[in-house]
Parts: C-alpha cells; sequence; structure tokens
C-alpha cells in the first residue's frame, strides 16, 4: 500500500506503453476449479514480463454474481471469491511491481449489479438515504417506460421495479442499473473506490464505459440515427437495434467532463494513470475532449481498428481522424485489434478468410508502429483464433440473446494455452469452463518458445525495439499516399509544414495486400535508406525502380531518412 503524494510532474510511463490486457476466467487456473484466477496470474506474470510490455491491466475480479462475468459489480472493494482474496491482489500487485510491470486494474463506475447494498437498499422505497442513487423515472400513462431508450445487450433500457412502483434505467443487462451521476453522494462514493485501490498500490485504472456515467436529467428521447450516421460510426452489430438510435441522450452527455476533472484530481493525488473505455458512435471528438492534456483521463482506449475491415485505406482514415481530433486538445490516444469483446483480430481480418500466422504477425507490428499507447489483449502473442463455441457451451448473455446471427464473445474469451500436450493445455487440470480449441494447442506457449520464428518470439523482438525507440513510443505520425493496400508513414519529430522533410525519422510500410507491390518513393521520402535495426526487413530498391520500394504479399519494410 502507499500513502497520498502529489508529485509535481507524474511520471509518464503510460505515453507509447504496451499494456497486457489479462482476462482473468481464462488466463492460468491454480486451484483446479476450471476458472483462472488472481494466483494464476501471478504465477505467469514473467511471461508479460518477457514479452517486454511496460503493464498488465486486468478485467474485473471484484465480487459479482457474475452474470456479466465481472462487469456487473456487488462489492467494489472485495474480490469476488472465484478469483481469490484481496491477500492474493496484493501479492500480485508486488510481484508485478518486481518484475518492473505496472498494474491496471478495470474499473466499472457507471453501473452496478442489482445485488450491489446500494441498489438494494435504492428499489426499497422512494424515501430512503439512496433513494436517488440511480435513475428511477415514473411510467408514461400508459403504464410504458418514460422514454425510447435502448439497452446494449437488446431490448428497452428500462426494467420495472414493483418495489418503488417505478422504472430503473440500465445501459447493458437489466440486472445492471445505472449509477445516478447527477447526484453528488454518488459522485463521491465512486471516487472513494477509486481512492481505495490507489491506497493497494495499483498503477492505474481503465474505465469501463466512461462515457455512459451521465444521462439527460430530463430523460428526452434519443433521436433515431440516420443509414448515412449508421455506416460510418455504429459501434454496434447491425442486428442490434441499439445502432438505431442516436446516442446523445442515454450517454456522452457534457456533464461527463467537470466529473472526470474532479475524477483526475484524484488520480493526481497518488500519481496513477487512466484510459478510458468510450464507446460511441462519433468516438474521436470524444476521445479529444476526455484526454484534454493535464485536465481529464491520460489515454482514450480506440475502438476504431476493433470494427470495421482491416483495409489500408480504413486504417488510415481511422488513424488520421483521431491524430487531428487529440491534437486539438493534446490528447493520447490507445490502439487494439483484440479485446475480450470483439472476434480475435486473427479471425477477424484474415486475408481471404484463412488465419495465417503471418499476416497476423504483420498485423501486431503495425499495431506497435502506430501513434500511441498499445493494448495487447492475451493470447494475440500467440496468433490465436477466435473458438467457435457450441450453442450448449455458450455463457456470454450478449451471445446467447442475440444467436444464431451473433455468436457472442466467448470464442475471443477462451482460456490460454501455455503446454501443448498437458491437460487442458495447462491452464487448468479439469473442464475449464469455456472450451480450449485443437488449433490454439498449436500455438501454445511452450511449443512457440522452441521456435525462434515463431508469433511469440516475433512479438518479443518488436515490443523490445519499440521500447528502445522513441520514433514509434512518442513521436509524431505522418502518412504518404501509397498504392492499394499499402500503408506508408512516417513515424519522428515531424515539422508543421507537411511538405517539409523529417530529418531522422523513421519509414514504415505495410502490404495487407496479397500481391507483391512496388511503392513509389514520395518527393519528402527519396533521400531514405535501409534501416536494419527493426525486426522487420529493411525496405529494398526495386531492380527495374531505383525510386521504388518493393514489398512481397503480406509483408512490412522500415527505412530511414538521415539525420
Amino acid at each position: 500500500m502507499r500513502s497520498p503524494l502529489r508529485p509535481k510532474v507524474l511520471d509518464a510511463w503510460w505515453r507509447g506503453a504496451v499494456i497486457y490486457q489479462v482476462y482473468p476466467r481464462s488466463f492460468a487456473d491454480s486451484n483446479g476449479d476450471g476458472v483462472g484466477d488472481l494466483p494464476g496470474i501471478t504465477a505467469r506474470l514473467e511471461h508479460i514480463a518477457a514479452l517486454g510490455c511496460d503493464a498488465v491491466w486486468i478485467s474485473p475480479f471484484f465480487r459479482s454474481p457474475m452474470r456479466d462475468f465481472g462487469y456487473d459489480i456487488a462489492d467494489y472493494r472485495d474480490v469476488d471469491p472465484l478469483f481469490g482474496t484481496l491477500a492474493d491482489f496484493d501479492a500480485l500487485v508486488e510481484r508485478a511491481h518486481a518484475l518492473g510491470l505496472k498494474v491496471l486494474i478495470d474499473q466499472v463506475l457507471s453501473h452496478t449489479s442489482d445485488l450491489h447494498p446500494w441498489f438494494v437498499e435504492s428499489r426499497a422505497s422512494r424515501d430512503n438515504a439512496k433513494a436517488d442513487w440511480y435513475v428511477w423515472a415514473d411510467p408514461k400513462p400508459d403504464g410504458s417506460p418514460p422514454n425510447n431508450w435502448l439497452a446494449m445487450f437488446g431490448g428497452g433500457a428500462w426494467q420495472w421495479e414493483s418495489r418503488r412502483r417505478q422504472y430503473f434505467f440500465h445501459g447493458f443487462l437489466a440486472s445492471q442499473p445505472d449509477l445516478n451521476f447527477h447526484h453528488p453522494e454518488v459522485q463521491a462514493a465512486v471516487l472513494d473506490v477509486v481512492r481505495f485501490w490507489c491506497e493497494r498500490g495499483v498503477d492505474g485504472f481503465r474505465f469501463d464505459a466512461c462515457n455512459n456515467f451521465f444521462h439527460d436529467a430530463a430523460l428526452a428521447d434519443n433521436p433515431v440515427s440516420t443509414t448515412q450516421q449508421r455506416a460510418r460510426t455504429s459501434t454496434v452489430r447491425r442486428d442490434n437495434p441499439f445502432h438505431l438510435q442516436w446516442h446523445v441522450n442515454d450517454k456522452s452527455r457534457p456533464e461527463n467532463l467537470a466529473f472526470l476533472e474532479r475524477l483526475r484530481g484524484v488520480l493526481d493525488e497518488y500519481g496513477v494513470a487512466s484510459i478510458g473505455e468510450i464507446g460511441d458512435e462519433d468516438a474521436p471528438p470524444l476521445m479529444a475532449d476526455y484526454t484534454a492534456a493535464g485536465r481529464r483521463l491520460h489515454m482514450a482506449y480506440s475502438f476504431q481498428l476493433l470494427q470495421g475491415d482491416g483495409s489500408a485505406a480504413r486504417i488510415r482514415e481511422e488513424v488520421e481522424l483521431l491524430e487531428r481530433e487529440l491534437a486539438r486538445t493534446g490528447g493520447w490516444g490507445c490502439w487494439a485489434l483484440s479485446n475480450h469483446d470483439v472476434t480475435r483480430v486473427a479471425t477477424r481480418w484474415a486475408p481471404g478468410g484463412a488465419v495465417d500466422d503471418g499476416f497476423s504477425r504483420l498485423l501486431l507490428t503495425l499495431l506497435c508502429c502506430l501513434r500511441g499507447s498499445v493494448c495487447l489483449y492475451q493470447g494475440e502473442e500467440l496468433g490465436l483464433p477466435e473458438v467457435e463455441v457450441p450453442f450448449e457451451r455458450l455463457q456470454d448473455p450478449y451471445g446467447i440473446a442475440f444467436w444464431p446471427e451473433f455468436p457472442g464473445r466467448d470464442g475471443c474469451r477462451t482460456p490460454m494455452p501455455w503446454v501443448a500436450d498437458a491437460v487442458q493445455c495447462g491452464f487448468t487440470a479439469v473442464e475449464p469452463w469455456l472450451p480450449l480449441a485443437g488449433s490454439h494447442a498449436e500455438r501454445a506457449v511452450d511449443r512457440q518458445e522452441a521456435d525462434p520464428r515463431s508469433t511469440l518470439r516475433h512479438v518479443r523482438r518488436l515490443l523490445a525495439w519499440r521500447r528502445d525507440e522513441p520514433r514509434l513510443r512518442v513521436d509524431d505520425i505522418r502518412f504518404h499516399e501509397a498504392p492499394e493496400g499499402v500503408l506508408l508513414f512516417e513515424r519522428g519529430p515531424l515539422p508543421r509544414d507537411p511538405l517539409q522533410p523529417a530529418p531522422g525519422s523513421l519509414v514504415l510500410m505495410f502490404n495487407l495486400g496479397g500481391d507483391r507491390v512496388l511503392v513509389p518513393r514520395p518527393a519528402l521520402l527519396r533521400a531514405a535508406t535501409p534501416f536494419p535495426d527493426a525486426p522487420v526487413p529493411p525496405a529494398g530498391t526495386a531492380d527495374d525502380d531505383p525510386d521504388a520500394w518493393v514489398l512481397a504479399p503480406h509483408s512490412a519494410a522500415v527505412a530511414q531518412l538521415p539525420a
């Protein structure tokens, strides 16, 4: 544990950091119940440190009925017995710090479980001490809900409570009622939760759904989303009616900004970092506002590469859009290609629908060359593909509700394969909570450790390069025109004038297509020469065109401008 402190200059370790996300249920099982736990994570922290990561982000492990697998919290200040104890958490933090890893934990502040004591008291009557801690509303004269708001997991966002004869608002499951952040006592209570974990020595927080803290106090209807808006900005599947509304009244309210400044004040007391999950139909402007330099959150977690196609044109569009917005406020982004809520990128963007380990390595290289911090999801360093979980084994309430059009999130949450030939690949000695896949056993950690050409060994080389290369960790990014399917950009201290060269910048190129490509050298990059000190080949010159680089299918190359 630590005492509060007010450093004049906070350690900016998070800026350009590589953060490894652990989904506790599926990382490592220490007690043989088929579910991962905190001691299991502690025992495997050396794997994360050996990758070259700067920090570990642990998804929720708090007391919970697990209807949404920990994102429905019944006690913010205790560990669920399924995962261990507070002493186990303290031991995890101590071991992580000994290995040079920072520890970030998920905080789900926008809503609680309906079993949380706050909600149990709130729903008991309309005049108790916590009666207004949640979002309650009377029915319309015809008995229907107070407005048209929809829940992310399907259906309306209002649930009738007979004890109060009112509806309560839930942005996700009906068992996840939303807190009323318009109430000062609610704000004070959640800030005290943050202080509790700061006192236990955490180095940062990932704030779940942090643009969902406030709602429109007048409970105005959400407007209908136009077809054009949906096509460009929707963050949910087309088979989910949630995307038919423009969510301007149930979340992403301007009141969020003042609260984030209060939250930042608490974080600065302890010198800890923060990353915000900001899911919205038009996220980049919010991400910039939520990370305004020195005032609110430290980093914004981007959804933009967790959805949509993986074309070079779209990736460039999303990166440039976010960079323009962040430049407006001095904010900072964090990129990811996979997490516990989306299909693994090895499958989602597989060329021609066929999972290819070489292509997975290419995508990981691209991710680590973008400007911003990086989140790696457990198993991504192994190139794990999505698992097809049969309906009878599904656990995810989202997937069960939308089956068969959407099989849910279980396919990206299956256990880590540690030892290919061990029982359950070394994750557990019994039947795990979700099934392992044969394709994962082939990519187990022990097999990749022994193969110098494996994805695991590539990621280690990649992160070592990034760690020692400030041009990749913190410097600017500038894209150049390139043939279809190719990304061509610079990293380094770039001049404000886009027509001026950037001496000493790295020149990175990625051929995401399946054909050999000649990449003409833009005038600003004519002087670039091979750069050998990277885990990808130096850029080669085409024999038939000295003013062009040649890229093999699904390959990357790097060059450097003279200083």
